[in-house]
């Protein structure tokens, strides 16, 4: 065998015998078993291949498979194979051509780094993906996949060891209290970008593969993910289409939930809460909700709910969360905690995190001089700053301009726009039915929170809008709520007993959703400030950093 080999073969006892005097038999391999009619798939890795697919051939689970593409390499390991395997399933999920039959793999199967892994992610992969397209097995470039949030959302992303130990602790609870009394509550706790979803993802995935599985404790369970973000619900559902034991149907909004629970006077056995800080503390009409926590009303209707937590991105006083409201929530309740604290969005090195982060603390610090694996640039100018995000996408795809929310816009289907000196872009268009960034013609909007929370994106330019000024006396920012346009985030109602200070609950909010916007950008964020006073500073900060390096 010399270099990669494909063959394409029926599935069927015949040509499984034949097996026998293939060059690569006894040697690791992966495959893929499909039927391009029906575009059902697939995909494992063996070094047994002969017997592997004799065992395929009598499993129920395979009946309508007709075709087996058989994959070798001179220089595949085991640590190869189940690399590639692994990978294989992440882009035929995106790709979205075929619906797999994988179930989950162990939850040990993580990340590690392997001789020449590199050459297997990087040279041997594109090469078996080039003729996977060639075959007409998959549609789209592996640079294309990777930009897809399904894809980055996958439930079979290899993950880190903390990773891997929160889903293990996960389901871990759920088993142990499925079956008793009590009523149960895990809290994931970390900042954006340490990868919280796509764990959440990952354990959805295995819960509801055990829910199949004769035998285990969450055998015939009824689970359900939430989230309040309706960018976040494309996506999950977009991967539920790629998967077997994952449905539409378990994907709800919070509301959605309470009221189905409700009417059908019943209560799910496990219900995970993605984004769970963008969920309602108060009454909200406009959402049907008429109680006054909903994280509460959702451990209520669930035998078991797994949380995920972050302080730092709330942004609505009507999704204002105290540390007495979670421990309402967790009343009563046998209640466990994790924290994730490894950053995997944002590949820049230490100083360029503190310094994002020093910013939203409102301290303007020296900018670092930019690496060779993250950018961080100043702009005097908006139009400047999108000309440079344009390149970008065109060099990198999946680059976007975001904003503050300064700038008006009503949802009365009408267009509204961000306008600075010598720029006009559309501004927070919500109506596509996939998610924004992913459109190719948003390159010439700007995003909101409320496009881009929770999602990557490769480069992010953020316009400060006039609510993010400076304190020249105080050097520090100055948050100026009055200019904040989302009159939503700021709205009570006359019902409502405020126990908080408001005005420093704006603040909080504009830095919010400051965090939010400037931890999007994997390779690199860009900066324009409207205000003159934070837009001087900017440029004596960049100055200083530059001296200093």
């Amino acid at each position: 065998m010399e270099g990669l080999e494909v063959k394409n073969l029926p599935f069927n006892k015949k040509n499984i015998d034949q097996i026998k005097g293939m060059d690569y038999n006894n040697f690791p391999i992966v495959y893929i078993l499909h039927n391009a009619g029906k575009r059902n798939a697939y995909i494992g890795q063996s070094v047994q291949m002969k017997n592997r697919m004799k065992s395929h051939l009598k499993d129920p689970a395979k009946t309508g498979l007709d075709r087996m593409l058989i994959i070798g390499h001179e220089m595949f390991n085991q640590s190869a194979t189940y690399n590639i395997e692994t990978n294989l399933i992440n882009y035929f999920i995106a790709d979205n051509k075929y619906k797999l039959k994988n179930i989950s793999q162990t939850t040990q199967s993580m990340s590690h780094n392997y001789y020449n892994k590199y050459r297997y992610d990087n040279e041997i992969f594109h090469e078996l993906w080039e003729k996977l397209r060639a075959d007409d097995l998959a549609d789209s470039s592996i640079e294309h996949l990777q930009n897809k949030d399904v894809f980055k959302l996958s439930p079979y992303k290899e993950l880190s060891e903390s990773q891997i130990e929160l889903k293990e602790e996960m389901i871990k609870f759920c088993e142990t209290h499925i079956n008793t009394d009590e009523r149960a509550v895990f809290i994931v706790k970390g900042d954006a970008g340490t990868g919280k979803s796509v764990v959440l993802s990952s354990t959805f995935n295995a819960i509801q593969d055990l829910s199949k599985e004769t035998g285990s404790s969450l055998d015939r369970t009824d689970n359900y993910l939430l989230v309040n973000h309706n960018e976040m619900i494309k996506t999950y559902e977009s991967i539920s289409e790629s998967l077997p034991n994952l449905k539409k149907k378990n994907f709800k909004k919070p509301t959605t939930f309470i009221n189905q629970m409700d009417k059908q006077e019943k209560v799910a056995d496990i219900t995970l809460v993605d984004e769970a800080h963008l969920l309602l503390s108060r009454p909200d009409k406009y959402n049907d909700y008429s109680g006054d926590n909903q994280l509460r009303d959702i451990s209520l209707r669930s035998k078991v709910t797994i949380v995920v937590f972050d302080e730092k991105q709330f942004l609505k006083l009507k999704s204002h969360w105290s540390d007495s409201m979670l421990e309402e929530m967790t009343t009563g309740a046998v209640t466990e905690t994790f924290e994730l604290t490894d950053q995997f969005r944002i590949q820049a090195d230490e100083q360029i995190v503190d310094w994002i982060d020093a910013f939203i603390d409102k301290e303007v610090k020296p900018i670092p001089k930019t690496t060779q694996n993250y950018e961080l640039k100043i702009f005097d100018h908006a139009s400047d700053m999108y000309e440079a995000i344009r390149r970008k996408n065109e060099d990198h795809k999946l680059s976007r301009v975001v904003a503050t929310f300064d700038y008006e816009h009503k949802k009365n289907g009408e267009a509204y726009y961000v306008e600075e000196p010598g720029f006009k872009g559309i501004w927070n268009k919500t109506d596509y039915k996939e998610t924004w960034a992913e459109h190719p013609e948003t390159i010439r909007e700007v995003g909101s929170i409320y496009t881009i929370q929770g999602f990557d994106l490769n480069y992010v330019g953020v316009i400060l809008g006039p609510s993010v000024s400076y304190d020249e006396e105080k050097q520090e920012l100055k948050i100026l709520p009055k200019y904040y346009q989302d009159t939503e985030a700021f709205r009570t109602s006359r019902e409502e007993k405020v126990e908080y200070n408001v005005e420093d609950k704006q603040e909080q909010i504009i830095l919010n959703s400051l965090n939010v916007l400037m931890k999007r950008g994997v390779k690199g964020l860009y900066i324009y400030a409207s205000d003159e006073k934070l837009k001087k500073v900017l440029n004596e900060k960049y100055l200083e950093g530059c001296q200093n390096g």
